[in-house]
């Protein structure tokens, strides 16, 4: 697969709210979910791992694929593939949010809401657009100011793509990463030198986080009218950019 350029679509889906989130099996998407009044959600190195604990709680029960993610002090992302279900997908968050808001309040001794609202959700094609979706998850503890390299953050993907940390069952890889090679330690190696040679400009990064605020599709023009056949229904092109080679 090239791992090149294409140009950035943003779709808005023009159907009925809340109805299954428009979600469809098989097709991966960007998802993020931030705290309440973008309040800390992580206190401790033990809150981090019983999330993480949550995450493989959740892929038993709702069968959803893990591509990458990233737990930020305030907020989580994650590449998600919702699979036999297209609810698992809402059910997979939902979960994780419930049993870690009741995990939360118990241990801090506090009540209210630790999430804020509903997550945002963004379908993603499995192409150049999906490497550039989970670089700029896993970037995300770099441009946060909290490490220099992504290698540095114990809460994200990149560790266990890179081959610094053992999988544990947690992550599946996906068709891109899967690209990078014919077993696990050049996909590893190749990876590291991937996220190393390439790097997103502010143009890249803009179009990433209107596509996740405003619920909208990121792909290519292929990606786009297949979703249309599949949801049966035109989908309007609302905007348009060009991201720089290597996403």
């Amino acid at each position: 697969t090239k791992k090149g350029t294409g140009s950035f679509f943003f779709i808005k889906f023009l159907l009925m709210p809340r109805v299954a989130r428009n979600t469809i099996i098989d097709i991966p998407y960007h998802i993020i979910h931030r705290g309440n009044n973008k309040q800390k959600i992580f206190l401790s190195n033990d809150d981090y791992h019983y999330f993480i604990s949550l995450i493989t709680q959740s892929k038993k029960k709702y069968a959803c694929n893990v591509y990458s993610y990233v737990l930020m002090p305030n907020h989580v992302h994650f590449i998600l593939e919702p699979k036999e279900q297209p609810h698992n997908l809402a059910k997979f968050v939902k979960l994780l949010a419930q049993k870690y808001a009741q995990y939360s309040n118990k241990k801090y001794k506090r009540t209210g809401t630790v999430w804020e609202g509903r997550f945002k959700s963004s379908p993603i094609s499995k192409d150049s657009y999906l490497l550039a979706c989970s670089r700029y998850i896993e970037m995300n503890p770099v441009r946060g100011c909290i490490v220099k390299d992504p290698a540095e953050y114990r809460w994200s993907s990149y560790r266990y793509k890179s081959g610094l940390d053992s999988n544990l069952l947690l992550l599946d890889r996906d068709p891109l990463y899967l690209d990078f090679g014919v077993n696990d330690e050049e996909r590893q190696r190749k990876y590291r030198e991937w996220f190393k040679q390439n790097h997103s400009s502010e143009s890249d990064l803009h179009l990433i986080r209107e596509a996740i605020n405003k619920n909208t599709v990121f792909g290519n023009r292929e990606f786009k009218e297949s979703l249309e056949r599949l949801l049966g229904r035109d989908l309007t092109i609302k905007k348009q950019g060009r991201p720089r080679k290597g996403g």
